[in-house]
């Protein structure tokens, strides 16, 4: 099971720019994506301030996001999944 790293990844930019709305320290976000034999991965990481706002209450943030990539994915027939690292964690 190859994987690579590429920067045209489906609803990588589209993540980012929301995510750079979203997060208040910039420096510290890191969105990467990655595309192997099992789809698309969009891996985020941010600091430890930004994490209660990506998430959002009950977890209602990143669940809306997961559905907009999730789209995202189908009009690209690719399955694309998110996964957001704890502060931290490398």
């Amino acid at each position: 099971m190859s994987s690579t790293s590429v920067t045209n990844v489906p609803g990588l930019e589209f993540l980012r720019y929301v995510l750079e709305a979203l997060v208040e320290d910039h420096d510290q976000l890191s969105v990467e994506g990655t595309i192997d034999d099992l789809g698309v991965l969009l891996t985020v990481k941010v600091s430890d301030r930004d994490m209660g706002k990506l998430i959002g209450r009950g977890g209602q943030t990143v669940k809306a996001l997961r559905t907009l990539i999730r789209i995202i994915g189908g009009n690209s027939s690719q399955r694309i999944n998110l996964k957001i690292l704890e502060p931290g964690q490398a």
